[in-house]
């Protein structure tokens, strides 16, 4: 009974894995290009989450101003995820008032609705510092739409279990750390 079950959870993850594959291809292709639009314009890319997300923004981060698969000079990248925790109470709005200038990109990563309302504040002080945001999103319903701006790019695991869109999350940032090195460095292959 309990094999089942575990195979059973490998089985969920692949079917969201290759119905993402499709679905999310093209956004992500276009996200790739906003970061390396920013980076070679000599702007930087701050990654952000609330709760155990925060983890994926310093992983994320950590991929892009240090290495992916392929040697290249770091990337100008951080999480402000990290900031937010070492600050006791300094909230993502914040920082991104006090980081965050025209051209820059917000990677915002919640993999479920939970933190709409405190993203509210922290995408309107992206947004009045003109930078372009990213959103990894996820659940069964997308609850984001007033607070994205039509230059946002919206990358949305449609799944209702947390576990899942996790996993997802990470493959997407996998992907979006390659494509951007494949851009800014060719195919190692």
């Amino acid at each position: 009974m309990i094999e089942q079950r575990i195979q059973q959870q490998f089985f969920e993850s692949a079917d969201l894995l290759y119905q993402a594959a499709e679905q999310l291809a093209r956004p992500l292709a276009m996200a790739a290009q906003m970061v390396v639009d920013a980076i070679t314009g000599g702007n930087r890319i701050l990654c952000a989450a609330h709760g155990l997300a925060a983890l994926d923004a310093d992983y994320l981060a950590a991929r892009l101003a240090g290495r992916f698969e392929q040697e290249r000079p770091g990337l100008a990248a951080w999480s402000l995820a990290a900031q937010a925790r070492d600050a006791a109470g300094l909230d993502l709005a914040r920082l991104l008032q006090a980081h965050g200038h025209p051209g820059d990109v917000l990677v915002m990563i919640e993999p479920l609705r939970e933190q709409r309302d405190a993203w509210s504040n922290a995408l309107a002080a992206a947004h009045s510092q003109e930078m372009s945001v990213i959103a990894l999103t996820g659940g069964a319903t997308d609850e984001w739409r007033g607070l994205l701006q039509d230059t946002d790019i919206q990358i949305r695991v449609g799944h209702a279990r947390e576990p899942r869109v996790v996993e997802a999350q990470r493959v997407l940032l996998h992907a979006l750390v390659d494509a951007v090195d494949v851009q800014l460095l060719g195919s190692d292959e």
